[in-house]
């Protein structure tokens, strides 16, 4: 009998044992908060961050914050609670994203940022940002050519709050502005919105019909932009500039629609979010604050060299 209950304990004992082991074998779930899922550019992020961490071996979850800072706050509320171990970050605002980071870094919880920028040296472990300055420097010295350094433009803005809208602003005009002969007539935000840029694109061409080009912080902006000015029958008179390496894009610019573009990665910036929050996980924590990944421009000349997001492998 008493040998029975020695053998019952061993078998129980193992059982515990084993539970525990795959339990702690278990990496757990990371979550992708992504700014908005209203964007082609946005879900190729997302779905990137996704496969990458899962090939990592976590359990991703991708939450859409639909440019809603509140909507952002009950998601990092949700995800706090249910004790992620990390979180691929892209935010809705550079300066109302910050106290959710750091409600999450108070819970144990690291974040890693992609593609937008906060306002803050230390409430996410990294950055991952695209270099929008340099990247607008080069559309911008590029712009200056297509127009022989004279007209009037119009630029489309994007999210207020959003880092990335300035940045690429300030690259464009640090080049543009150096030409007198070159006169913006109107600069307004259409939030990164197709929809909102051709309505505002409409608008402007209503007040100055005679432009040359636009300037369009984003590639969704550039097509509403482009939709309005066929729609006005201008599309022979004015040239479209965007920013972002979209599929619709890259074909407007292959069939000469478009002129030009900037090339972000999204697959780069989210492959090295997700190995960094594994690494993080296992023990480093020497990471640079701000890590930059080059903008390539993309033109009617080079175009074969690419595809949507991305270069030609």
């Amino acid at each position: 009998m008493q040998k029975s209950v020695l053998a019952f304990v061993y078998v129980m004992a193992a059982f515990f044992v084993g539970c525990v082991n795959t339990k702690s074998s278990d990496p757990g779930k990371i979550a992708v908060v992504i700014s908005t899922m209203n964007n082609p550019w946005f879900i190729v992020l997302g779905d990137a961050a996704k496969q990458r961490t899962e090939e990592l071996g976590y359990e991703a979850i991708i939450y859409d914050s639909q440019n809603n800072n509140a909507k952002e706050a009950d998601h990092f509320e949700n995800i706090i609670a249910a004790r992620y171990k990390a979180i691929l970050f892209n935010p809705t605002d550079a300066d109302g994203s910050i106290v959710n980071v750091e409600r999450a870094k108070k819970a144990g919880i690291p974040t890693f940022c992609m593609d937008r920028e906060l306002n803050s040296k230390d409430a996410a472990v990294t950055q991952i940002l695209s270099d929008n300055y340099s990247g607008c420097v080069a559309l911008g010295q590029y712009f200056v050519k297509k127009l022989g350094k004279k007209g009037t433009f119009a630029e489309l803005l994007g999210l207020v709050g959003d880092n990335n809208t300035w940045n690429r602003s300030r690259g464009f005009h640090s080049v543009v502005d150096n030409y007198p002969d070159l006169v913006m007539v109107a600069q307004q935000s259409a939030d990164f919105d197709r929809n909102r840029a051709m309505e505002v694109m409409d608008s402007i061409l209503q007040a100055h019909p005679a432009i040359n080009a636009v300037f369009c912080g984003n590639d969704a902006m550039a097509m509403g932009a482009y939709q309005a000015i066929v729609a006005a029958g201008k599309e022979k008179q004015i040239m479209v500039f965007g920013f972002d390496g979209a599929k619709d894009v890259i074909d407007a610019i292959r069939d000469g629609k478009i002129v030009a573009t900037g090339m972000q990665f999204p697959t780069m910036m989210a492959h090295k979010a997700a190995e960094y929050a594994d690494e993080f996980l296992k023990g480093k924590r020497d990471f640079e604050r701000k890590i930059p990944i080059a903008v390539e421009l993309v033109t009617q000349e080079n175009i074969d060299k690419y595809t949507a997001y991305g270069k030609i492998e």
